[in-house]
């Protein structure tokens, strides 16, 4: 169990003291992986950024991914699932509409005017609050990876092993601090899993971007 979010973070930033820290980049998922990046970042010494993915939810059921869409056009679609929960084309389109209005959105809101910290050539360390399916996880690689980054590093408190293994296809390492054969509900591994307001991740970023340069 983790205490809440930041918690989490100080605890799995102590499993990644060994990485070099020359050309590394921490970058959260928003909303709920920002405040476990920021004490990964802060532990680190890494700049700290965003890749906004969102998680594309079976209609009837929200919570279980058929697949994910990241920044510039990232797709991922879960075959498997779209074929056990008989998901129509024009059902899925119409989820994927629109998430990728949500995913501008939170895209502008999150950057206010700031650039991207660069990617190319380094190692990207992406973090969650915690993996289920690996749907957006797996997009957000790919958009690191397209932005050029030499290295990709999941890091999260809590995943499932078949997530762990679908996941070493797109990163070159998964860390994890906790791995049920069973996984229900991420939350139910936090004492706190209250949800991170947008203003919330504008201030981890700003809070960042104001520490002086390790």
């Amino acid at each position: 169990m983790f205490a809440n979010r930041r918690e989490a973070g100080r605890r799995l930033a102590a499993q990644l003291t060994g990485l070099p820290r020359e050309h590394l980049v921490v970058v959260g998922l928003p909303r709920g992986g920002v405040p476990v990046a920021f004490e990964i970042a802060d532990a680190l010494g890494a700049p700290l950024d965003v890749i906004v993915v969102r998680k594309l939810g079976v209609p009837y059921q929200r919570e279980l991914a058929m697949g994910a869409i990241g920044e510039d056009g990232v797709r991922i679609v879960n075959q498997d699932v779209l074929r056990h929960a008989r998901v129509s084309e024009a059902d899925f389109e119409a989820v994927e509409a629109l998430e990728r209005s949500e995913l501008a959105r939170r895209a502008r809101r999150f950057r206010s005017g700031t650039t991207r910290v660069p990617l190319e050539g380094r190692t990207a360390l992406i973090v969650d609050d915690g993996i289920a399916t690996g749907s957006t996880a797996a997009a957000a690689c790919q958009v690191a990876r397209g932005h050029g980054a030499e290295r990709v590093i999941l890091a999260a408190p809590v995943a499932p092993p078949s997530a762990i293994r679908a996941l070493h296809a797109v990163a070159d390492d998964v860390v994890v601090l906790a791995s049920p054969e069973w996984l229900g509900a991420i939350g139910e591994f936090y004492d706190d899993f209250t949800q991170t307001a947008d203003d919330e991740v504008i201030g981890f970023l700003e809070q960042a971007r104001a520490r002086p340069a390790s």
